[in-house]
């Protein structure tokens, strides 16, 4: 069974955007090191699953992109979960249109490799709440946003995690793995 990968950042303070949904504008230094860490996980994968919101500012961004991420972004198959996107002309996307519980399962189902979600928040939070991810890849950035959409929002019980690992970066950034406690 192909696993779940959750890869996100957010403010020290909790907030993966800002309170209008914008991506946080909080000055993230460049830092080649957690560029690495981040992409490693990315590279390896079969496929990208996101919500409308974040597949919509990702398709507008990386064909013409050129930093690290770039390949693996534009050349891994991705699946976009939403109800009303009419299209989806970013290469070798697929549109998932029914409950979101059965999409994803049917998607860890199949053969390959592992499956990057990417946030939206509020997409993050029903994969969160669905109990969807196998594995939350975060990146705490040392910088408080203030206010804004937090990682895990409402839960309808507390999410119990270990922790697999923990690295610093040079810029002062933590990346953190965790692996939900029920999880085999």
């Amino acid at each position: 069974m192909r696993r779940l990968i959750l890869l996100m950042g957010y403010s020290l303070d909790g907030h993966v955007s800002g309170p209008d949904g914008q991506p946080n504008r909080i000055n993230v230094e460049p830092d080649e090191e957690l560029d690495r860490w981040k992409v490693a996980p990315v590279r390896t994968a079969s496929l990208h699953l996101m919500g409308r919101v974040n597949y919509e500012e990702m398709a507008a961004y990386w064909p013409s992109a050129t930093s690290i991420f770039a390949g693996p972004m534009n050349e891994i198959p991705k699946a976009v979960a939403s109800a009303t996107i009419e299209k989806a002309d970013w290469h070798e996307t697929t549109i998932l249109r029914g409950d979101l519980r059965a999409e994803v399962e049917r998607l860890k189902s199949g053969d390959g490799g592992d499956i990057i979600a990417h946030g939206g928040a509020r997409f993050v939070q029903s994969l969160a709440r669905l109990g969807l991810i196998d594995e939350y890849r975060l990146v705490v950035y040392p910088a408080a946003a203030g206010s804004g959409r937090p990682l895990f929002g409402t839960l309808s019980e507390p999410l119990q995690l270990d922790l697999i690992s923990a690295s610093t970066f040079p810029t002062g950034a933590l990346g953190l793995v965790y692996r939900p406690r029920n999880s085999t």
